[in-house]
């Protein structure tokens, strides 16, 4: 059976990737054996978003699928991006691209030459890079030198990248690579920070450990114990040691920051209110199309520097 995956043609961020998950009925179905992505006309990827692509299309590849992209516009829409941003140079050799792959890299063409976005970087757990989140960082510092509290933005969102990164290395048990991406939104004073592997997500190694770590949580739901590990810190080595993603959630809820967390089979999007992540403004989906691993998108709404009152 061949899987179509259609996207919009409009900005294809969280929502609008799920929605086009959903209509394909899924990549991973039992009886799949091509799956076909296809980029209209007027088709935008945002960075989360295209993240969670290449990750999806590795994963398809790895599981014996045979893959093809369609981008409608060639590189004269959002494949010159995606080629500007990365994607091509860490997407399988063997996914088929028409009309044809990009004959250069634009990543390496460019590489960092625009202050607002940092080429998509490889996370592979049996070869560190240790100075991936400085070099990420540098681009707020560039983007945000007029800030009087940059220097607290850098530090906040450096934070953020080495506790998603540490996650990748703590849940992944996968052979295939991790991926993160940075781009700002000057106009709307936004950032989107994304990091994406396609190992074991939170919650399957969260739920086995609970009954001799936190007895008293078992019955709680997946979407419960989610917004716990955010805001209260839930591991399952322990309580000493779930203090990393609730850190990144420290750190984000500073700026107004939404956070999206895309599991194999769920999505929970955080909605800040009143400097805080709470329970009744946390939307869980279930039962999604199954994607591997864990996917975390940050949008920042940077807005008025915070120190000055002016961006």
């Amino acid at each position: 059976m061949h899987c179509i995956v259609d996207f919009a043609a409009d900005w294809v961020n969280g929502n609008r990737f799920e929605a086009s998950l959903l209509e394909s009925r899924g990549p991973f179905s039992d009886g799949i054996y091509e799956v076909s992505f296809r980029f209209p006309t007027g088709c935008k990827i945002m960075v989360d978003s295209a993240i969670r692509i290449l990750s999806l299309a590795n994963q398809l590849v790895s599981s014996t699928r045979r893959v093809r992209m369609y981008f409608e516009e060639g590189e004269a829409g959002t494949m010159g991006y995606l080629n500007r941003i990365g994607f091509f140079d860490q997407l399988h050799p063997e996914v088929m691209i028409s009309p044809e792959r990009p004959a250069y890299s634009g990543a390496r063409l460019h590489q960092g030459q625009n202050k607002k976005l940092v080429e998509i970087a490889r996370i592979n757990k049996d070869d560190r890079d240790i100075g991936l989140p400085s070099r990420l960082v540098k681009v707020i510092s560039r983007v945000c030198q007029n800030r009087a509290d940059v220097e607290e933005l850098c530090h906040s969102i450096w934070t953020i990248f080495c506790e998603l990164i540490d996650n990748i290395f703590e849940h992944s048990a996968t052979k295939l690579d991790g991926y993160a991406a940075l781009q700002t939104y000057i106009e709307g004073n936004r950032l989107f920070v994304a990091v994406s592997d396609s190992g074991l997500g939170i919650m399957e190694t969260l739920r086995p450990t609970l009954k001799t770590q936190f007895p008293q949580l078992e019955k709680k739901t997946d979407t419960e114990l989610l917004v716990m590990i955010f805001r209260q810190g839930l591991s399952r080595h322990g309580e000493d040691r779930g203090c990393g993603l609730k850190g990144c959630a420290a750190k984000a809820i500073k700026y107004n920051a939404t956070l999206d967390v895309r599991l194999p089979n769920q999505r929970l999007v955080l909605i800040p209110a009143r400097g805080a992540y709470e329970p009744n403004r946390a939307y869980c989906s279930e039962q999604l199309p199954l994607v591997w691993g864990t996917h975390i998108g940050i949008t920042f709404n940077l807005g008025v520097d915070r120190n000055e009152g002016s961006g």
